[in-house]
């Protein structure tokens, strides 16, 4: 059984679509839900669907190995889902090619520290850009610029407000996430 544990900021609901999808997976499972905010929907989520989960600082995060040791006893695959701190790199090191990020834009553009929700849909927005979409890619020790796993487009038309991008964002992320985090881990056996 693969195990996975997500790491979430938010609402947390692309990590209840993972979970959800994986729910009477035989291979794969998600074990539990960690967050660096205390009152982050997703942990209420999480708690609603079953899942053990918790919160943690970042002191227990990047400056000492307890986040670490949990994810080894818990985790073969560490999935971020709106997920906003930078990974350590002991962490990264501990689980090479085997953390996977979703990104709300095709990158390499619009990624990067800071560029996150509603701040990417309304670069796209103010950069008259044709398309946009969602980028998933393993993580490295840069934000966004881990090898790209998938991506899918969508056209951007000239009326799209940045909700409206986001919109057609969120669709893309639900659709794909869990589909192509399924396919990593089959493809890694």
């Amino acid at each position: 059984m693969n195990r996975i544990v997500i790491l979430a900021s938010g609402s947390g609901s692309n990590a209840e679509n993972i979970i959800k999808y994986f729910n009477n997976n035989k291979s794969v499972s998600v074990t539990q839900v960690l967050s660096n905010k205390k009152d982050a929907k997703v942990l209420e989520r999480a708690k609603r669907l079953k899942i053990s989960n918790s919160y943690f600082n970042r002191d227990d995060f990047s400056k000492s190995d307890k986040i670490l040791e949990l994810l080894k006893e818990h985790a073969d695959y560490v999935i971020l889902a709106g997920f906003l701190w930078k990974i350590p790199e002991s962490i990264i090191n501990a689980f090479p090619n085997k953390i996977i990020n979703i990104h709300p834009a095709l990158l390499p553009k619009f990624g990067g520290k800071g560029m996150y929700g509603m701040h990417v849909h309304n670069a796209v927005v103010e950069n008259e850009e044709k398309e946009s979409g969602i980028t998933i890619h393993y993580v490295n020790e840069n934000y966004d610029e881990g090898a790209i796993i998938f991506q899918e487009k969508f056209k951007v038309l000239p009326s799209d407000t940045a909700d409206d991008v986001a919109n057609k964002v969120h669709k893309l992320e639900y659709e794909y996430f869990p589909k192509v985090i399924e396919q990593v881990i089959s493809e890694n056996g």
